[in-house]
């Protein structure tokens, strides 16, 4: 289908451009739709939850503005987790005549007050929303927008200032996370040591009814590549690599591996220029059985995102032990997996829940994301469910978000019970098998043991790498570990213990020293952490303001 025409700005690409993310706070209950329960930080949020001071907090930048910026030649200003008051400010020092604003669904209210502040501050501001929130049935009645982008942006906003839709992608500088911090210490922000992320394409072919990435990028087989060649993806990432000076990426593309053709090109140039890249990819099981395991060591995934639906799913991608086989054999050669599980799916009850959550927790995988079967606006599953009339009408765009509870009447489970058996999933997966630092580390000793002496020097000096911080701040870290696991789960305590053993064996002075010196600091500041955090602590995410080609107002 062709792109709906947009009569271009009078401007063109003089027009002076303000791109924002919504405004904070992110993590506090307020009138605009922010949620305690819903911070700004993917893996608290999803994954590591329940896993206190041990869990893995960060925050991530807002990479389609940064995309958008970084692809038109027009003065333009991102402004990145402002604050209320940073936003109006930035409206009344500068004159913009493009006023875009980017958003996920549960953020429409923060979505509407900024499109009132800008009419009464920018009045002349022309006002373009685009993100997820552009997915809401009638969001145009709902907001005073001007454009709603839905899909890809980038070549929406090149059309509106008449400038070639089709001109090559460039893409932006962006260090993947920032503020990383665990066990109560923020991490050293250091040049190259935080992976840089790379987007080499956006929607999602498997189509799934409940995914909102798919949906919003055109559906079932749709997906668009910025980058359609290896040898494309290869120059990007070489650029990335000398002005970071990266080793590892985050390949932000819903299916990498996938795209077979390319990631093998790719693997080609980095064998013939001496890359030992680590790259951590989304990627479903049935494609990852497409490679081989030496082939996905030697392109260097170290890191992968993977659902793993029920059994019972028409999702499931591979079954049963075939699932904990394959997450098995990635651990064992130094893949950490990221795996993921839906609860209270059609077949879902009371009786049969526990026992999937229980065999999603049996796969023990490094992490575990556990997010409720939702119906989000625009997608097939909200169209089925609002035609069948099983949607909750009262509910807050604010608390749809899989992260709370039921957003529509399931056959079996009411929606209070959802909460329950989400949360419980979190504490289950954290009692059985530990922090997941302390996993990360085993698959991380696994891949060393078995890859330290191979032939190729690509793969020896990646795992050397990578286990630089488990011979010593992550070796303090499982001392720590073992003597607060003491009261959740001995057994866990006992395997945390045999580990650092192994660590030990493998690096028996640094190791060693590591853990009498920096183990009792680190178990200090987790306690002080557990404090913080009883007494209801949580973290924001600094301001950006990043211009280009900017000049000043005539």
């Amino acid at each position: 289908m062709k792109p709906k025409q947009v009569e271009t700005h009078p401007k063109g690409s003089h027009a002076r451009i303000l791109l924002s993310s919504v405004f904070g706070p992110y993590a506090q209950d307020d009138e605009f739709g922010s949620r305690t329960i819903n911070p700004m930080e993917l893996y608290h949020n999803q994954v590591t939850r329940a896993q206190g001071s041990f869990s893995l907090r960060m925050f991530h930048r807002s990479w389609g503005i940064m995309m958008i910026q970084e692809n038109i030649s027009a003065p333009c200003s991102v402004l990145d987790f402002p604050t209320r008051k940073a936003f109006a400010n930035e409206l009344t020092k500068n004159h913009y005549d493009i006023v875009g604003i980017s958003s996920i669904i549960v953020n429409v209210g923060k979505v509407r007050e900024m499109c009132r502040m800008v009419r009464e501050l920018s009045p002349d501001s022309v006002i373009v929303v685009g993100g997820h929130v552009a997915a809401i049935p009638d969001v145009e009645t709902m907001i005073d927008a001007d454009h709603i982008v839905r899909g890809e942006g980038i070549s929406w906003m090149r059309r509106y200032l008449g400038e070639d839709e089709h001109a090559p992608i460039r893409h932006p500088l962006i260090v993947s996370g920032l503020e990383t911090r665990i066990m109560g210490i923020r991490l050293p922000n250091r040049k190259g040591g935080t992976a840089a992320t790379i987007i080499p394409s956006v929607g999602c072919p498997m189509g799934c009814n409940f995914c909102t990435t798919s949906s919003f990028f055109g559906g079932k087989g749709k997906f668009i590549n910025f980058y359609e060649t290896g040898d494309e993806l290869f120059e990007v990432m070489c650029g990335i690599e000398a002005k970071l000076k990266v080793h590892s990426f985050f390949v932000m593309d819903e299916n990498f591996l996938l795209h077979r053709t390319r990631a093998m090109r790719l693997l080609e140039l980095m064998k013939q220029a001496g890359k030992s890249w680590e790259l951590s990819i989304f990627a479903s099981a049935n494609a990852i059985r497409k490679y081989t395991m030496l082939e996905l060591v030697e392109l260097g995934i170290s890191w992968v995102w993977m659902g793993l639906e029920s059994p019972r799913s028409t999702y499931s991608k591979l079954q049963g032990e075939e699932v904990g086989q394959l997450t098995r054999e990635l651990r064992k050669h130094g893949i950490r997996v990221q795996g993921s599980t839906i609860i209270g799916l059609e077949h879902h009850t009371p009786d049969n829940i526990v026992g999937e959550i229980e065999s999603a927790v049996g796969y023990q995988t490094d992490f575990h994301q556990f997010m409720l079967y939702t119906p989000v606006p625009g997608t097939p599953l909200y169209k089925e469910m609002s035609e069948q009339g099983r949607m909750l009408t009262d509910m807050d765009p604010a608390d749809i978000h899989g992260q709370f509870k039921f957003n529509f009447r399931h056959a079996a489970i009411s929606r209070e019970d959802s909460k329950r058996f989400l949360d419980w999933a979190f504490w289950r997966d954290f009692e059985i098998n530990g922090p997941s630092l302390y996993r990360m580390c085993q698959t991380t000793l696994l891949g060393w043991q078995r890859y330290k002496d191979h032939p190729d020097p690509r793969i020896r000096e990646r795992f050397a790498r990578e286990v630089k911080k488990l011979n010593s701040a992550y070796n303090a870290a499982l001392w720590v570990m073992e003597r607060e696991f003491k009261k959740v789960n001995r057994s866990v305590s006992e395997r945390i213990h045999k580990l650092r053993r192994e660590v030990e064996k493998e690096f028996p002075v640094v190791a060693r020293l590591c853990a009498a010196s920096l183990g009792p600091i680190l178990w200090w500041s987790t306690r002080r952490e557990e404090r913080r955090l009883a007494k209801g602590r949580t973290y924001e995410p600094p301001t950006f303001i990043e211009r280009r080609n900017w000049v000043p107002a005539s």
